[in-house]
């Protein structure tokens, strides 16, 4: 079984999720686990279907060491939630900075 590694609340670092963010597939990928609280698998989490898994896998890969979501094994799915706390204790109002603004 896959095991994911996440960063602890206090190891994160500004530029590390700053940087997760920056790329427009990922703050995609965000926006959608934002809005579904409870979580999502990966492939509804895509911003486009057609995405290759290994993009995708590589893109989640990516926001979990930054510690912006975090994922657990649901049967034969991977499921992904946004660290909605811990994001706002070590960034208070980031998040709903960032997610504020409409892609361009």
């Amino acid at each position: 079984m896959a095991q994911f590694l996440h960063p602890n609340r206090d190891d994160y670092i500004l530029t590390s999720v700053l940087s997760a963010l920056g790329d427009p597939t990922r703050l995609g990928i965000v926006r959608k686990l934002w809005s579904m609280r409870e979580g999502q698998n990966c492939g509804a989490a895509a911003p486009c279907p057609a995405m290759p898994r290994s993009t995708l896998s590589n893109h989640m890969r990516i926001l979990r060491e930054a510690g912006i979501i975090r994922t657990h094994k649901q049967g034969v799915e991977n499921i992904s939630v946004v660290r909605f706390d811990d994001l706002e204790a070590n960034f208070p109002g980031l998040m709903e900075i960032i997610l504020s603004f409409e892609a361009r």
